[in-house]
């Protein structure tokens, strides 16, 4: 089964990026710890009992990381915008046998308690500039959601548009969108004060 997970957003510095999702969707974020492996760290917030959002940046206070980072940050430049996202499998072997998990390696990760696997491209560039989904499989059966307060953030639309898209392997969400076209990630959301773009 597929689900979608989170939503990833690039930042070129994490607390200005930050703050500015922070401010748009009226809601704080929380720490989401660093990733010594890539170099980056990150904030989340909480999308209801399930998804989540994480923006994130390279890591300033990190040594420079021995592989490409994740979700194409060596090559992220301009403003903080959604990027990728990701859909969780707990039959991720699986889907990898089959080539279903796109290009990359799976790499086992644990902080705080954490655990998961995630398909990382070797170079760490995203499948269809993004449109393509990251797999991961959270293991111990423990979920970022458990922990993160619940600050009345819902994701309603997320719009996916590439003249290459395509629908395989996609999770049956009717909040998950694909169409035909110039490439475009965006993301709504309903909030307190309303709607909200990313």
């Amino acid at each position: 089964m597929l689900a979608l997970d989170h939503l990833v957003i690039c930042t070129e510095d994490l607390e200005t990026g930050a703050q500015e999702v922070s401010e748009k969707l009226g809601a704080p974020l929380k720490d989401g710890g660093r990733h010594a492996v890539f170099g980056t760290h990150s904030k989340l917030l909480s999308l209801g009992s399930d998804t989540y959002l994480k923006i994130i940046a390279k890591d300033p206070g990190s040594a420079a990381p021995r592989r490409a980072r994740w979700f194409g940050l060596d090559d992220f430049a301009g403003p903080m915008r959604v990027a990728n996202w990701v859909v969780r499998s707990n039959e991720l072997s699986h889907l990898i046998s089959l080539g279903a998990a796109g290009p990359g390696s799976p790499m086992a990760s644990s902080r705080d308690g954490l655990r998961w696997t995630m398909v990382v491209p070797d170079d760490g560039r995203l499948e269809l500039d993004g449109i393509a989904p990251t797999l991961i499989e959270w293991r111990g059966g423990t979920h970022p959601c458990q922990s993160l307060p619940d600050q009345n953030v819902r994701l309603t639309t997320l719009k996916l548009q590439h003249p290459d898209v395509t629908t395989s392997y996609l999770p049956d969400d009717p909040r998950v969108e694909t169409q035909k076209g110039p490439h475009l990630i965006s993301a709504t959301f309903e909030t307190t004060s309303g709607p909200v773009s990313l």
